[in-house]
């Protein structure tokens, strides 16, 4: 039973996988009171080793959305720099696996501790659009997901969220309550070396077009 509790989040201390946990299953809890959040194919996410997970960027509720509804492992993300430069907030976060990442800019750092972080045996989530979407539709991919792709070796899980850009899209400062309800549906696994077999602008293309699918797919449960 231990054994499995410290694999949600392996290196970490059992002090550090329980506030992350009981922080999941508040979020958790909200989300399903105030979003009445539907998930689909949380099976297809590995139980071990490193994960990526590749997920469209609609809102700030995306991370705990996707995080929230995988109970099996606990899941690391990058975020923007600025969101770091409130102490208090830059806090929590840090506590809840968020790395520091320069939008718009090759943050070599970042994307260092991120494949540390899948070598580790970490599930991280990535939101290769860069920036939340002015539309809600999913935007061109940034090509720096082929960094972390030719370098990880890992398992990549595709990620499609919906209804969370009505939630709260980028022009509000607060989110919407008690609106239709939001939805994840994570994607089949696939192999990161596979992905680039023919090439990394072949394996951006076909991400994007997975998680477009998923997208809709998650779209038509609400």
């Amino acid at each position: 039973m231990l054994a499995r509790f410290r694999s949600k989040h392996p290196g970490s201390s059992l002090l550090h996988i329980a506030f992350f946990n009981l922080c999941r299953g508040i979020v958790h809890f909200v989300f399903i009171v105030i979003y009445r959040v539907r998930h689909r194919g949380l099976s297809r996410v590995p139980r071990t080793g490193g994960v990526l997970l590749v997920a469209n960027h609609q809102s700030f509720l995306d991370p705990p959305l996707i995080g929230g509804c995988l109970t099996t492992r606990d899941t690391d993300f990058l975020a923007r720099g600025g969101l770091f430069k409130f102490k208090p907030f830059a806090w929590i976060i840090t506590k809840l696996n968020a790395t520091p990442i320069k939008q718009g800019a090759g943050d070599t750092g970042a994307i260092k501790e991120i494949i540390k972080r899948l070598n580790e045996g970490k599930a991280v989530v990535v939101f290769p659009e860069g920036s939340r979407t002015p539309d809600g539709s999913v935007q061109k991919f940034e090509r720096g997901i082929s960094v972390l792709l030719k370098r990880a070796h890992c398992v990549v899980v595709p990620v499609g969220v919906a209804g969370v850009f009505d939630v709260w899209p980028r022009h509000r400062k607060l989110p919407r309550l008690f609106t239709r309800p939001v939805a994840v549906v994570y994607g089949k696994p696939m192999q990161s070396d596979a992905l680039l077999e023919s090439g990394p602008d072949h394996a951006i293309a076909h991400l994007q077009v997975c998680i477009e699918q998923l997208v809709v797919e998650a779209e038509s449960m609400r």
